[in-house]
């Protein structure tokens, strides 16, 4: 597959299939058909534009309009002319794809799903993909509404005006990026590139002064900047090597297409450009001895992205070289004992899919970060991370919003581990320039689902939990004064977004019931979805509550950890319920004499009181009771053999609200 320079290399320069053209085509038409052809878009939209100014354009032209610019990335004027090609009759379908892509990545994912849908429809061979869209943009609509992921801001000091600014890599003390900002090389004039109308790509450093600003970017002159594209670079530890991509157009002749024939192969010279890497040294401060890399094949396919591991011993690349899984693919080569490079290894099925892999990462812990199309995301290429090594890859997470947006992000790295970085994206451009961004993670989301419960005792005295809707929830924040005010559905549930690391408080409300809280510490550790139960009284008097798990050991009346824990519970009750009075009453097992068990329930329910007391509570608001063996909640009498457990649940300690 052919693919051209754009700042999101390797993406395919996809062609469309028009009708011929008629003998009565003027020749801005022909002009702008030769661009086409030749993939000058900027160049070719010139042309058609002067066409559409001098009539009403007609399928064919509307159609070539659209594509230029959808190639040259102005989504706004895409979306407008596909709108107006979908509209005529006659349009392949292949242009309600385009549509909804362009659609998606200006962030309209509702109307996007409509005409996935109708490309299902017209083109049933894409059904089940269509779904696959369908099911990206109902996501990304979910991802954009849920809390940022990190703090975003585009880096002035590096981002010309009407320019590209992509892919910084670290680069000694500073960083290496690529721009088309244009400067000249060995003193010559700025080339235009056809494709966007702007210089060819070329690779610039900057480095921060004391007070930690950017300086002023310079381009790596010497050998490194040819005059046509250089980019996406990486540096050795010592600075000393640099691998980066270098564009080459490369002349391809095509045969006769009949292999059996007789007849002499038709030489058709095309020109078509193929990526390759290749290794320049530094020596007294000029870089030199440029060398390709020993699998580049630019007569076959492409290889570029380069980035070396943080001990310099492996190379990740992206290539659409053949036996990969899609248009591009990452793959991997080792360095051998001789210093020479292993034969590149794909990365594997966890990473590769059948769309466009790239722009890969190794952070310093040796996770691998890379753009693709393929996995499920917001919108053109997307960001993702990925845990294990080589070609054994696992976990692959899209890194969410804002670090991806409806458009193409790509080129991520860290200056400080897993906190702190840069990347590229194009989500501020009208124009299909990229700019260099900053970002700062934040507390990763975490999803609270919250559960309103209300406890009941059964028969047998024992406690239910069950559903208790309409709640009101007041949240806060740790250390934030101000708090949220939510509501549990019919179902006495409600999924609110926190972050992990935090620590939240839950208060209760509901007429006819305690009010209650809860507090909760997210680790940082905890999975995606944390529950969080809400457990409300109903405030009747002389109703007794069983208290779980506050049970004693036999012939004891001191408060276990496990008692202590269920006390707490009650503190905060009676603390979040001021004027309420309870009596606490402890009852034992059938075992012993009604005096013993009488004396020893009663030391229970004081030790009971004796603990809250001691969490604050007033001693006026408390009253203990004991019961002995007055108030069996089993069959376990005196004479009954049961086991121990049976024995335990009659040891137990209540509550009941006496005022």
């Amino acid at each position: 597959m052919n693919y051209k320079f754009i700042p999101l290399y390797l993406i395919a320069a996809a062609t469309l299939v028009f009708s011929p053209l008629t003998q009565a085509q003027s020749s801005k038409l022909r002009k702008a058909n030769k661009f086409y052809e030749n993939y000058d878009y900027a160049l070719a939209l010139e042309q058609y534009n002067k066409v559409a100014a001098k009539r009403k354009p007609d399928l064919y032209v509307a159609q070539h309009i659209a594509a230029c610019y959808r190639q040259m990335r102005h989504n706004e004027e895409a979306e407008k002319w596909y709108g107006t090609v979908v509209s005529m009759a006659g349009h392949d379908p292949v242009n309600l794809y385009y549509y909804a892509e362009v659609l998606r990545s200006n962030g309209k994912y509702k109307e996007a799903k409509e005409y996935y849908m109708r490309w299902g429809e017209e083109l049933p061979v894409m059904s089940d993909r269509a779904q696959e869209y369908l099911k990206a943009c109902d996501i990304a609509a979910f991802w954009l509404n849920k809390l940022p992921v990190a703090e975003v801001k585009p880096l002035q000091e590096l981002n010309y005006a009407n320019s590209s600014d992509f892919s910084p890599m670290q680069f000694g003390d500073g960083i290496i990026f690529t721009s088309d900002r244009g400067a000249k090389v060995n003193d010559k004039k700025n080339k235009t590139f056809g494709w966007t109308a702007r210089p060819y790509l070329q690779l610039f450093s900057v480095h921060k002064d004391e007070q930690g600003r950017w300086g002023n970017p310079m381009p790596l002159k010497d050998a490194v900047n040819s005059d046509y594209h250089n980019a996406t670079a990486s540096a050795a530890q010592n600075g000393q090597t640099l691998y980066f991509t270098r564009t080459h157009m490369v002349k391809r002749r095509y045969g006769n297409a009949d292999p059996t024939g007789w007849t002499k192969e038709a030489e058709v010279a095309e020109y078509v450009n193929r990526l390759g890497i290749y290794t320049a040294e530094r020596k007294e401060g000029m870089w030199s001895n440029i060398q390709p890399f020993a699998f580049n094949n630019l007569n076959e396919y492409s290889v570029g992205h380069p980035v070396l591991s943080p001990d310099g011993n492996v190379l990740y690349f992206a290539s659409d070289m053949p036996g990969g899984e899609g248009q591009t693919d990452i793959y991997y080569t080792t360095r051998q004992k001789d210093g020479n490079w292993g034969e590149p290894v794909n990365a594997g099925t966890a990473i590769n899919t059948s769309g466009r892999e790239s722009f890969p990462y190794i952070d310093k812990n040796g996770k691998l970060f890379f753009a693709s199309d393929g996995h499920l995301g917001m919108g053109g290429l997307d960001i993702f991370e990925a845990e294990g090594e080589h070609g054994e890859w696992s976990d692959v997470k899209n890194m969410g919003y804002p670090i991806n947006t409806p458009q193409n992000d790509y080129g991520i790295m860290f200056t400080e581990e897993e906190e702190e970085g840069l990347l590229s994206s194009d989500r501020t451009s009208e124009d299909g320039t990229t700019d260099i961004f900053s970002f700062k993670m934040l507390q990763k989301p975490v999803v609270l689902a919250i559960a309103t419960l209300e406890t009941k005792q059964n028969t047998q005295k024992r406690n239910e939990q069950v559903a208790l809707p309409q709640v009101r929830v007041a949240v806060s924040q740790q250390n934030i004064p101000d708090s949220t005010v939510i509501w549990s559905d019919t179902k006495g549930e409600y999924f609110m977004d926190a972050r992990k690391g935090n620590a939240y408080t839950f208060t209760g409300y509901k007429d006819g019931y305690l009010k209650q809280a809860a507090q909760l510490q997210v680790p940082a550790t905890a999975p995606d979805t944390v529950q969080v139960a809400l457990l409300l009284y109903k405030n009747e008097v002389n109703k007794a509550i069983v208290l779980d798990n506050i049970y004693y050991d036999l012939d004891k009346w001191d408060i276990r950890p496990d008692a202590a824990k269920e006390l707490d519970k009650l503190v905060r009750v009676l603390k979040e319920n001021p004027t309420i009075r309870i009596e606490m009453g402890s009852h034992t097992d059938s075992r012993e004499s009604e005096s013993y068990n009488q004396q020893l329930s009663e030391r229970r329910a004081q030790a009971a009181v004796d603990y809250l007391v001691s969490k604050g509570i007033d001693i006026n608001r408390l009253e203990a009771r004991g019961y002995g063996k007055t108030r069996l909640i089993n069959r376990c009498a005196d004479g009954v053999i049961c086991s121990e457990e049976e024995h335990q649940l009659n040891r137990r300690t209540e509550f009941k609200i006496i005022k």
